[in-house]
């Protein structure tokens, strides 16, 4: 058996944890069978409890660019623990590292941290509601901003319309204000907007989106949005929870050339450790307690333990920029392998890849949002993952997220998945 040790702890984790586990996507519902556990991960690869290596491509769903314990960041939080681990109490350690990130990325001028990205987005929408008077926001389809409320919303009738619930807790009156709109169609939000005039107050969007698979906006979307929000008076909210510095130092901000009002992060910030925040410039940060009236608070917010891995993390990204270049042509390297083998194998597919985020569709149809991401055969999809865990490759446990590349796999590690999918092929 291959995954004896990793079967026996699911079935003691069934005991005790909500199916097993702490985060929906990790008990393999949409792939079946059984989660591996991982016992430790080292620069490209995790090891499971049964001693199998996997090259890693989801780097803990994003924030291990750099790899698996990368030695600055590892040293870091050691010294950092042995000094204590949290206070509650303001420390240098969070002011270093807003001040980097803060010289990192463009158009802020100063940051708060949380504990999640979640946590982060939560808190923008209501900073971005406090700051502009108003109660509604628009979020497209597909795009995942955490697990507020706010954002667990489905489409009703069509895309310009109000949302319904689609988890049990979330309430009809918190529904009403969240109004849906389609990723890559402007049109869709330009009737949102006309449709409630003088009432939405910010528009949330992953500016490459990372939750349906990786699906890139189309030219022209994100300044669209730009204007849209600018006059009508709302705010533009980038999730950047994926994106920031792992796409460039500044983010999709700087590779898009984009001016957002408020810009989450989370993943990469807290260099492995939990962690999130919201940024946008003075006025409207002036609005957050304690400076202003829109409240929000976190007893582990800038943790020192949280801060220390994040600005370790920062640091080196930011004296070593040639890490985006670098990752860049990796994943172009694996999306040229790829598409190599399954156009020799005759499967149908799209390949969506943007700097060092991934995603295979098993469909013929380009996937530019949530109906066409749909379409893809998931049936498919199970045999490629496990067909591939087989061969120690760890993807994403669905067909509906991004791979995230760090820069610890090497050609050769991407020459052996290449070759991995080669084989796994003749399953599909």
């Amino acid at each position: 058996m291959l995954y004896k040790r990793s079967s026996e702890l699911f079935a003691k984790a069934q005991q005790v944890l909500p199916g097993g586990v702490n985060s929906p996507v990790r008990a393999f519902n949409a792939v079946g069978g059984n989660p591996i556990f991982i016992k430790e991960a080292a620069g490209a690869y995790l090891t499971d409890e049964d001693g199998r290596k996997y090259i890693d491509y989801i780097a803990s769903w994003g924030p291990l660019i750099l790899g698996h314990a990368y030695p600055p960041v590892i040293e870091a939080v050691t010294e950092r623990a042995k000094k204590g681990t949290s206070f509650g109490i303001p420390t240098e350690v969070e002011v270093q590292i807003a001040e980097l990130a803060v010289a990192m990325v463009p158009n802020i001028d100063k940051i708060r941290f949380v504990n999640s990205g979640t946590e982060a987005c939560m808190s923008a929408i209501r900073l971005a509601r406090g700051y502009t008077g108003r109660e509604k926001i628009i979020k497209f389809i597909g795009c995942y901003h955490g697990h507020s409320d706010a954002f667990l919303i489905e489409a009703g009738s069509g895309g310009a319309t109000f949302g319904t619930p689609n988890s049990p807790g979330v309430t009809q009156g918190t529904a009403k204000d969240t109004l849906l709109a389609n990723y890559n169609d402007l049109a869709s939000v330009k009737a949102l907007f006309e449709a409630n005039p003088q009432q939405i107050a910010g528009v949330i969007i992953e500016p490459v989106a990372g939750n349906m698979g990786c699906v890139l906006p189309q030219e022209g979307f994100l300044e669209g949005l730009r204007q849209l929000c600018t006059e009508n008076g709302s705010l533009l909210i980038f999730d950047e929870v994926m994106t920031g510095f792992r796409l460039a130092k500044g983010g999709a901000q700087e590779v898009f050339g984009i001016k957002a009002d408020i810009v989450t992060f989370g993943k990469v910030i807290g260099g492995g450790l939990p962690v999130g925040a919201f940024a946008a410039n003075k006025e409207i940060m002036s609005y957050l307690a304690p400076e202003g009236p829109v409240y929000q608070a976190g007893t582990l917010s800038g943790n020192p333990l949280a801060m220390s891995a994040g600005l370790a993390m920062l640091t080196a990204l930011n004296e070593h920029p040639g890490v985006y270049e670098s990752l860049a042509k990796k994943t172009a390297y694996l999306h040229q392998g790829f598409e190599e083998v399954l156009q020799r194998a005759g499967i149908p597919h799209q390949i969506n890849s943007f700097g060092s985020m991934f995603t295979l569709f098993f469909t013929e149809s380009p996937v530019t949002n949530f109906v066409s991401s749909s379409k893809s055969d998931t049936q498919r999809f199970k045999r490629y993952f496990h067909g591939m865990l087989r061969e120690g490759i760890y993807l994403p446990p669905s067909g509906f997220e991004s791979y995230f590349l760090n820069d610890a796999i090497t050609y050769d590690d991407l020459d052996k998945t290449i070759k991995a999918l080669n084989r796994v092929v003749l399953e599909l």
